[in-house]
């Protein structure tokens, strides 16, 4: 008998389906050979502060840093009951071999690992690894199943990400909040990111606009457009009217027409990251929101591959599946798409299969499982579209054009014009208007086959103006381009730090990028207005008060680097936990000899119900709230909340302001409406929600608003109370 441990109840019981686990047990199920079981989540992390001494239990400047000789684990509270299953199935005397069938990733590892240490098990494990959850992915991993001993480096990169997160997390945060009696948290990637967003927020007030001209000659319906130096603009507008007042009268002489055909190949395949950003983009969803309808889509739908991936590359044995996958897609609306590609030959080619560009996981791409679009909701079907339609396009032909350049001079003065004829649409079909820089520039043939060398009169000459313009700020899908790639924020970085950064794959994971950006909202050091991110006064005096190194992307950069080797086997954890532990001593004496202060300037007059201290007005992402100013309070009332009704007006979302029945939904636009009258309006509204549907909609509501919003810290610091 062996014991298989899933990471989701939803997964194990999927893999006991397929292996024939028919017994129901409270928490686990059981066949003949296999019992499979599952976590919920971690049902393990490491233990408090107060755990190794009580005097910890209050936080206080002078005890720290706190540095455990080794770090213990505990069993989470919340979940107690389903370790207490599994631990008495691991050691139930008839099985002999564990499998950890957890995510195939580093934390994954890491849940599996800590249960089975915690259980006290020292049993054989092997170790499931899969990026799909369809029957045939499993049957196929369980077919070729991995020695548990083959991912213990793994396991220790987990580990030291873990306790190193613990050990300047909890220190750096216990030491800015007790210092300046406030809610201030640090960590390794979310300070550098807040960094990020402030530097661009300097960049963009301190950005002069300035005032650039040009020329634009009309001949036979083409513009043609001066260049001074290979420039199309210059800032000197009396070098440029001197220029125009040479033009009058004369003529335009075509010199050269040059024509060549090219091919632009599909994007490429998507990782986690850059599905974020198109979600984002296109869909206004979260980075955190897209994570989830990917997940979904992973477990419960099984249509789509793992998510956590940071590869858009297939390997070279995924090719004899891709038919197989591209039918299971080829329903409803990517039916006739889906039937045109495999009516001929795949032909796979490095743009889309390149072992070398693979770790862990390949790219996202439909599983082998049929598709069943009805059983998805509307935010699911969005995210699926994207991936098929990507999918569809790499498996298709190149996008072919001709590109069209056209050379022409008045006296001595350079003008030149260009555009595009499509030959072969390729792959752009399957998006039916696929946008791209130059598809302004598409042309008719037979205008451009009537152009030769030679003398045009001149239609109309004009001066173009413009202005250069400050770069824009940041939503969460350039934010996550920033992150991934931060090289940008690292001007003072030599090359080797920016190469460093580059080969650790930026701040963060892909993984975990959604949960830092969401831990910062939920700290009220970032909030949003539209769709753009702002820091809060919070958010830059947090900047001023935390230590420089905690700031800077290059710092986290090593860090990731360094599990990165531990991971491989090249590097000591312990060595790296030594470092860090160096790291932590110095930032908090740096902390503890600052002289600095911190203002609460968004204090309100209303006091605390509960401790009588004044409350702080902050804005999170998703409305506004009232928090205690005493740390150790937790109170929170809400003002106002971000709803997803839009504005029968201009159709932005409604915020929804007050309490109880006199709640009022409003408008940046001016318009209001209260909420009495919001339900009557949509209970009327026979193509929207439904009264039932409505009142489902603020149940919601209320339950967000009676979640705990004090939650920005780290992993290791989830269950701290600031």
């Amino acid at each position: 008998m062996r014991l298989i441990l899933a990471e989701k109840p939803s997964v194990g019981k999927d893999l006991g389906r397929v292996l024939n686990c028919n017994k129901e047990g409270n928490g686990y199920l059981e066949g003949k050979d296999n019992i499979v079981t599952w976590a919920l989540g971690h049902l393990v992390t490491l233990a408090d502060p107060e755990s190794y001494d009580s005097k910890y239990a209050s936080w206080q400047l002078e005890d720290l840093p706190i540095i455990p000789k080794s770090m213990k684990t505990e069993v989470i509270k919340q979940t107690r009951k389903q370790f207490n299953t599994v631990k008495e199935l691991m050691l139930r005397s008839d099985v002999k071999e564990i499998v950890i069938a957890t995510d195939a990733g580093r934390e994954g590892e890491l849940v599996a690992r800590w249960i089975i240490e915690k259980a006290g098990v020292k049993k054989p494990i092997k170790r499931l690894w899969i990026s799909s959850v369809t029957d045939k992915a499993i049957r196929e991993g369980f077919n070729n199943l991995k020695d548990g001993r083959l991912y213990e480096s793994l396991y220790a990169s987990a580990l030291a990400r873990a306790q190193a997160d613990w050990i300047v997390g909890i220190n750096a945060t216990r030491a800015l909040t007790t210092k300046y009696n406030a809610q201030l948290s640090c960590g390794r990637v979310q300070t550098p990111t807040l960094a990020m967003i402030k530097a661009l927020e300097d960049e963009i007030r301190d950005f002069k606009p300035v005032k650039y001209y040009g020329i634009e000659v009309t001949a036979v319906n083409f513009k043609f457009t001066w260049h001074d130096n290979n420039d199309k603009r210059i800032f000197d507008e009396a070098k440029c009217d001197r220029t125009m007042d040479s033009l009058k009268g004369k003529r335009l002489e075509i010199i050269d027409i040059s024509r060549k055909k090219l091919l632009k190949h599909a994007p490429l395949l998507y990782d986690l990251t850059e599905l974020q950003r198109d979600a984002n983009n296109i869909y206004g969803f979260s980075a955190k929101e897209t994570l989830s309808i990917m997940q979904a889509l992973y477990e419960r739908h099984k249509v789509l591959t793992y998510p956590r991936t940071d590869s858009r590359y297939l390997t070279d044995d995924l090719v004899e599946t891709l038919k197989d996958r591209v039918r299971a897609v080829s329903v409803g609306p990517y039916s006739k798409t889906g039937l045109k590609i495999c009516s001929s030959p795949l032909k796979p080619n490095k743009n889309f299969v390149d072992n070398s560009k693979v770790s862990d996981h390949h790219a996202i791409i439909p599983t082998e499982q049929r598709a069943v679009l009805a059983d998805m909701t509307d935010r699911e079907r969005k995210i699926f579209d994207l991936v098929v339609k990507r999918f569809f396009a790499v498996l298709s032909d190149p996008f072919e054009y001709e590109r069209i350049i056209i050379e022409a001079k008045i006296n001595n003065e350079k003008f030149t014009s260009s555009g595009r004829i499509t030959l072969k649409t390729g792959w752009k079909e399957i998006y039916g208007s696929y946008e791209d820089e130059e598809a302004q520039d598409e042309l008719a043939a037979e205008e451009l086959n009537k152009l030769k060398k030679g003398f045009l009169s001149i239609s109309s000459i004009k001066k173009t103006t413009g202005e250069t313009k400050a770069p824009a700020r940041f939503t969460e899908a350039s934010l996550l381009s920033a992150m991934e790639n931060p090289v940008k924020y690292m001007k003072n970085a030599d090359k080797d730090l920016k190469k460093t950064i580059g080969q650790a794959g930026g701040l963060g994971t892909v993984a975990t990028r959604a949960d830092i950006i969401d831990k910062l909202f939920n700290s009220f050091v970032i909030e949003k207005k539209d769709k753009y991110i702002y820091t809060t006064s919070k958010g830059r005096q947090l900047l001023e008060l935390a230590p420089e190194d905690l700031k800077s992307p290059v710092l986290t950069a090593k860090w990731e680097q360094k599990l990165n080797e531990i991971a491989k086997g090249n590097l000591d954890k312990n060595k790296f936990l030594d470092d860090m532990i160096d790291y932590t001593r110095l930032i908090i004496k740096e902390i503890k000899n600052s002289d600095k202060k911190y203002v609460h300037d968004n204090e309100t007059r209303e006091k605390c119900p509960n401790c009588q201290e004044y409350l702080l007005e902050v804005k999170g992402k998703k409305g506004t709230f009232l928090v205690c100013k005493n740390r150790e309070c937790g109170y929170r009332k809400n003002i106002s909340q971000i709803s997803n009704a839009r504005c029968p007006n201009c159709h932005k979302k409604l915020e929804l302001k007050g309490e109880g029945e006199g709640r009022i939904f409003v408008c940046a636009c001016g318009y209001r409406e209260k909420l009495s009258a919001f339900m009557k309006r949509k209970e009327n509204e026979k193509t929207s929600i439904s009264s039932r549907e409505a009142a489902k909609y603020l149940s919601k509501l209320n339950k967000k608003s009676d979640e705990n919003i004090n939650t920005a810290l780290a992993d290791a610091l989830k269950k701290l109370k600031l």
